[in-house]
């Protein structure tokens, strides 16, 4: 009995992900800078902000624990938005977004869904560094 596919997994040139071969060096480029900007970017911002959750909580004493579990509750909010952004950087490779050849598309080739601005990530992450800074200030102050 062959599997049905839910409309939730998808397809990279017909088949799932990890079984998926890069055709050639520009497709494994495309592959590794959408990877570096969506995916990483925000991972990266997240271990920095355990860092000084690590730093705040090791090295201060213990008037200084709050704004540790400040950062600690940063990171774990921007993990969480990397996790949401890695997904729809996954869907975004598909096949079910890849545009069909057109005669526009003639003279270059298409990875998938033309880059576009992550906007409600975007505007998530700018709220929750915001708040964070906030919060951060107060707690400086009532040191």
């Amino acid at each position: 009995m062959e599997r049905e596919k839910s409309p939730n997994r998808y397809t990279y040139r017909g088949e799932c992900r990890k079984s998926m071969k890069v055709m050639d060096t520009a497709e494994l480029v495309e592959l590794r800078a959408r990877q570096r900007t969506f995916n990483e970017g925000y991972t990266r911002a997240a271990l920095l902000c355990l860092g000084n959750t690590v730093l705040m909580v090791k090295i201060f004493d213990e008037r200084f624990y709050e704004i540790g579990i400040l950062f600690a509750l940063l990171a774990g909010l921007l993990m969480a938005t990397a996790y949401l952004r890695r997904r729809y950087s996954n869907r975004d490779f598909s096949d079910q977004l890849r545009p069909l050849p057109s005669p526009a598309h003639a003279s270059g080739r298409v990875f998938g869904a033309p880059f576009t601005t992550a906007g409600w990530i975007v505007i998530g992450v700018t709220l929750i560094v915001s708040t964070a800074e906030i919060v951060l200030t107060i707690l400086t102050f009532r040191l």
